[in-house]
């Protein structure tokens, strides 16, 4: 028996998918349908579906964040993403999270009744396949969590100097905001927005140590958008005023 999910927030379309499906089924599977991403993880949670059909732009959680937190209790589960856009971004994430099939709307019928041939051919051969043993889902969760905070250090580092925020991140890794605030804070030992001070500390010791810029200057090229404020922070970090920091930096210097 197949269970499939479908995810799409646009009525029109959820009776479309279901009406090229039906041709394809038998009376005892069953169809689920919902609109958001919050929707999709808590049926797919309760009913086990094999084959899911994910819209990438419903509401509460996108769709390729659903499919990730869904993936890491359905790793077999059959996904096919349906997306407006052609965005190689959007694809990359879905490759990442081994989808079926990446499909540009509008859908035409013939094209969708033969991806969905090819996911109910695949859902019967996954069936008789031995399940992955605990062990090694534990550890491919594990290397998805790695890859989605190592692209999101890339991002911050060439990104930390501008205003940005966990939010911002969350979104270029396609990850709900508080999952990847838990995820990077338990890979990193240390929160989103204490990683973002230390790379601007850091860059700001570099240039009291190479420039003449004054504290405001230096506060600004850091990111920080209040002097004061920028102040508090590096005395919390480095236990001295920048000012007395370029001192220090100056006398040793000098010594050698």
């Amino acid at each position: 028996m197949n269970v499939i999910l479908i995810v799409e927030d646009e009525i029109l379309e959820q009776e479309f998918l279901k009406t090229v499906m039906l041709d394809e089924l038998l009376p005892e599977d069953t169809i689920l349908t919902c609109g958001s991403g919050v929707q999709a993880v808590q049926l797919a949670k309760q009913h086990r579906p094999n084959i899911i059909i994910m819209d990438i732009m419903i509401s509460e959680m996108d769709g390729l964040t659903a499919a990730q937190e869904i993936r890491g209790f359905l790793p077999n589960a059959c996904i096919t993403i349906l997306s407006a856009y052609s965005d190689f971004s959007y694809a990359q994430k879905a490759i990442n999270l081994r989808v079926f099939e990446y499909l540009l709307k509008p859908v035409k019928p013939t094209a969708f009744k033969e991806v969905f041939r090819k996911m109910l051919e695949s859902a019967s051969k996954s069936s008789v396949l031995v399940e992955e043993k605990p062990e090694e889902k534990s550890a491919k969760t594990k290397d998805d969590r790695q890859h989605f905070v190592e692209e999101s250090i890339k991002y911050i580092k060439e990104h930390f100097r501008e205003k940005l925020t966990l939010e911002m991140v969350a979104s270029k890794v396609f990850m709900n905001p508080k999952y990847f605030s838990h995820v990077f804070k338990r890979e990193m030992g240390i929160s989103f927005t204490e990683y973002i001070i230390q790379l601007r500390i850091q860059y700001a010791c570099r240039l009291l140590e190479t420039t003449n810029y004054p504290a405001y200057r230096i506060s600004s090229e850091c990111g920080f958008s209040d002097p004061s404020y920028f102040n508090r922070v590096f005395c919390g970090q480095m236990n001295m005023t920048p000012q007395t920091y370029r001192k220090n930096v100056y006398l040793t210097n000098s010594n050698d």
